[in-house]
């Protein structure tokens, strides 16, 4: 809780995150240096400066020697460990790899790879994205990112908003999370990097600002399919399904007839003494969906889409080809006919339209 007026702390505040995004351009890829790396006392290091005034006021006044040693070794202490901490956090390069797509309500996934080109590892330190947190998100505590074999550290869906490295020798790959709160276009926060290494009484942090955005989908709502989306599971699907004939899936048995191939005599029966009979095989063509947007039954633009999202996560799960059209798309070309498809791939490349959609 600050002690000054908030009519002072956020026209400071505001300065100064100006001031050090000036100094640090946005990319996808960074190096911490002299130009963007910053060095203060830490809450622990105000109590040794405190400590230092207290021991040369005291040497001064009473002319005791030994305490205005005390006071110069304490000094050099302090001195070292500025040193220290800013060497053990510059040169530290850190790039962007991916940034998942979410639903709005649920945190993206930022993917980072950091590289230590020194020949002493890095140690202590804190990567958080300083997002501003609703008043129903709490805070949690950091985890600690341990070097494992293969240099990669993952973070459960359910986990922290921040990640400590507690070795850095070469690489190392950490995931970070960005809550969402609305749909559209997020971008990412400043990431900031911090360490108090190794006494802790210097503070040396740097803010990272990278180019690439994430995209947010609605959230799913669902609402009772028309007759044309009427399917709620693989058992409910329409009666009389296409087929075709193929190899994949089997059919049905039917007697041999002269002069068909033996290839498809299914020889168990014929070693029973059932007789010979013929394997037919076919493909299943399926039933083909179309999601269009005047068919949704909301009333607002916004929750059409977000019942759209529901259509799309439940025709991918099932594997049902459909296609989609959104308003924009029918107002720009009324003749253009929407791309078909199936599966988990083209259902995330539809909810980044439904993320894109005006």
């Amino acid at each position: 809780m600050s002690i000054l007026p908030k009519a002072l702390t956020v026209p400071a505040r505001s300065l100064l995150s100006r001031w050090f995004a000036a100094r640090a351009p946005k990319s996808d890829n960074a190096t911490l240096n002299l130009r963007n790396v910053y060095i203060f006392f830490s809450r622990e290091g105000l109590l040794f400066a405190v400590l230092l005034i207290i021991t040369f006021i005291a040497g001064i006044n009473y002319g005791n020697n030994l305490v205005l040693g005390l006071c110069f070794y304490l000094i050099s202490v302090w001195l070292i460990s500025f040193h220290v901490t800013f060497a053990h956090i510059s040169g530290l390069q850190v790039r962007l790899l991916d940034v998942t797509m979410a639903e709005a309500g649920a945190p993206v996934w930022v993917t980072l790879q950091l590289r230590n080109d020194s020949r002493r590892p890095r140690r202590q330190l804190l990567f958080t994205f300083e997002q501003v947190a609703s008043e129903q998100t709490e805070q949690k505590p950091y985890k600690k990112a341990d070097k494992n074999n293969d240099n990669q550290h993952e973070i459960n869906a359910d986990s922290q908003l921040s990640v400590l490295v507690t070795r850095l020798q070469d690489e190392q790959i950490i995931r970070l999370p960005v809550q969402t709160y609305r749909r559209g276009q997020l971008q990412l926060p400043r990431l900031k990097i911090k360490t108090v290494y190794p006494l802790g009484i210097m503070r040396a942090w740097s803010y990272v600002y990278f180019a690439r955005s994430a995209w947010v989908y609605p959230k799913p709502e669902t609402f009772d399919w028309q007759a044309q989306y009427a399917i709620a599971s693989p058992e409910d699907l329409p009666i009389g399904g296409q087929y075709r004939q193929g190899q994949d899936d089997f059919e049905r048995l039917d007697n041999y007839i002269e002069g068909e191939s033996l290839a498809r005599v299914s020889w168990g029966h014929v070693a029973r003494g059932q007789g010979m009979f013929t394997k037919h095989f076919a493909d299943p063509v399926g039933h083909e969906q179309t999601l269009d947007y005047t068919d949704m039954p909301a009333a607002q633009h916004e929750q059409k889409l977000a019942q759209m999202a529901y259509g799309v996560l439940t025709l991918g799960e099932l594997g049902v080809p459909f296609n989609m059209r959104l308003p924009n798309e029918i107002t720009v070309n009324k003749h253009a006919t929407a791309t078909m498809g199936e599966g988990e791939a083209f259902a995330q490349a539809c909810l980044l339209r439904l993320a894109k959609s005006p």
